[in-house]
């Protein structure tokens, strides 16, 4: 495990005295382990998919309602408030990325953290932000495994929860703080974890994301600052708090970096600005669209041909998309009926159907003959949410139907073109060019994260 951790000798040593005690191992092997080429690659991925989601938000491109009460209380350029702030941002129009392991949304938490630490030391390089976000991301995945699959299932919102660890890892890493003092942080992000999933549709589920941020940052604030919290045990105990039994504590640290996290089984990206959990269904009502085209030449009498449609799933696959009749978008992006009639209607799912603004009519309709079934005969997806697959059946008033079975797996597997991302997210906005934009967030230059920063605050 030390060689591919690229340990030194003496670190490796040390480390083997922590072995008793989980939250000191951990608290070393956020602080020494050295990411390879490929981890840091793909944090430069990463960055990408965070701007294009968050900056639309700053900058004002993208319209959102939440942000000014949020600036109106939060209103100072203090790093901890910039956390926050932009925590929110990033999380708004839920296209930001996604990791299995973690079962929530790393990017939002750890970055905002790293963003605000960065923008008041003006020694920061690239190198180290990278660093500290891989390392990031290797807490969050490793917390999601030790906690369990019931955490979720209980109803907390990972991302809000998990997400302060994860954040105050990846910032005790680029502050510098010593194996002590993060014993001391990781408790404290622990204990200030917080977060429902049933805010899933509200402006409450983007702001948890701003609340783990400034969460984990706190900690860090006030570990440097000589602030004293319990250094053992604190970890095992919000394990066993939230797992319900399920959690595996040794899961933090055992493989540390091997391999990645952030590699595999990876940081995944977003196609479309809905729940993930609706994803394979959307696909699956692509097929299908582009299956009625193909036999009747046009899709334009599509709608008026079904009857109803059923989609089925695991028992437990729609705990995220739970919402059935949404009012606006962003419920909207929670309901799998919705998205499933978006996708049959326009062969696409627009950005603009999921904003604050009321759902499209002719969508609504369409949604409204959508019933969910839980398949009883697949495994609970509690247990393996790998496995998770949506089948979308038309069934036509002509007596005939049309079934498409699409799993989470060829979902996720799909490439996602970040350039892209960043000109649909960014739209005609004249100052920024986004190839530009795409090159900088690769953090390969120095003077790559002084240009971000400039734009996020």
């Amino acid at each position: 495990m030390h060689s591919k951790l690229g340990l030194s000798t003496s670190n490796a040593s040390q480390l083997m005295t922590y072995q008793t005690d989980i939250t000191a191992t951990l608290a070393h092997l956020i602080l020494h382990s050295k990411p390879d080429q490929a981890a840091l690659d793909a944090a430069r991925d990463g960055v990408t998919d965070f701007i294009a989601a968050a900056l639309p938000i700053v900058q004002g491109t993208i319209a959102d309602s939440g942000l000014a009460p949020l600036k109106q209380v939060f209103c100072g350029t203090d790093s901890l408030t910039r956390s926050l702030i932009l925590g929110y941002a990033g999380h708004v129009l839920d296209f930001d990325d996604y990791h299995p392991a973690f079962r929530g949304h790393p990017g939002t938490v750890i970055l905002p953290a790293l963003f605000a630490l960065a923008a008041e030391d003006l020694s920061v390089t690239e190198a180290a932000f990278l660093t500290a976000y891989v390392t990031g991301v290797e807490t969050a995945g490793r917390i999601g495994l030790a906690c369990g699959p019931r955490h979720y299932s209980l109803g907390y919102h990972n991302t809000a929860t998990l997400g302060a660890l994860a954040a105050a890892a990846a910032a005790s890493r680029l502050a510098g703080a010593s194996v002590e003092q993060t014993q001391t942080i990781l408790g404290l992000a622990a204990t200030q974890a917080a977060g429902l999933r049933a805010q899933f549709g509200s402006a409450v589920k983007p702001l948890h994301a701003g609340l783990a941020a400034r969460a984990g940052l706190t900690a860090v604030k006030l570990g440097l600052a000589g602030f004293e919290g319990n250094k053992q045990q604190v970890i095992e105990a919000f394990l066993a708090a939230h797992g319900d039994g399920k959690q595996q504590p040794a899961l933090l640290v055992e493989n540390w970096g091997a391999p990645w996290r952030i590699l595999s089984p990876g940081l995944e990206f977003k196609r479309y600005p809905t729940c993930g959990g609706t994803h394979s269904a959307a696909e699956a009502a692509f097929a299908l669209r582009k299956q009625w085209d193909q036999e009747n030449g046009s899709n334009t009498d599509l709608a008026d041909a079904i009857e109803h449609i059923t989609v089925t799933f695991p028992p437990g696959g729609d705990v995220a998309p739970f919402i059935r009749n949404p009012t606006n978008g962003v419920e909207a992006r929670f309901s799998l009926e919705y998205v499933i009639a978006a996708a049959l209607l326009e062969g696409e799912l627009k950005l603009a159907r999921f904003s604050e603004d009321a759902v499209e009519p002719a969508i609504a309709a369409l949604a409204k003959r959508v019933i969910r079934h839980a398949d009883e005969t697949a495994p609970p997806d509690e247990l393996d949410p790998e496995a998770r697959f949506h089948e979308v059946t038309l069934h036509l008033r002509n007596g005939n139907t049309l079934v498409q079975r699409t799993t989470r797996k060829e979902t996720s597997a799909r490439p996602v073109d970040l350039r892209a991302k960043l000109r649909q997210t960014m739209g005609s906005q004249a100052r920024l060019d986004s190839n530009t934009l795409a090159d900088r967030c690769a953090l390969r230059q120095q003077g790559d994260l002084r240009y971000l920063l400039e734009l996020l605050f």
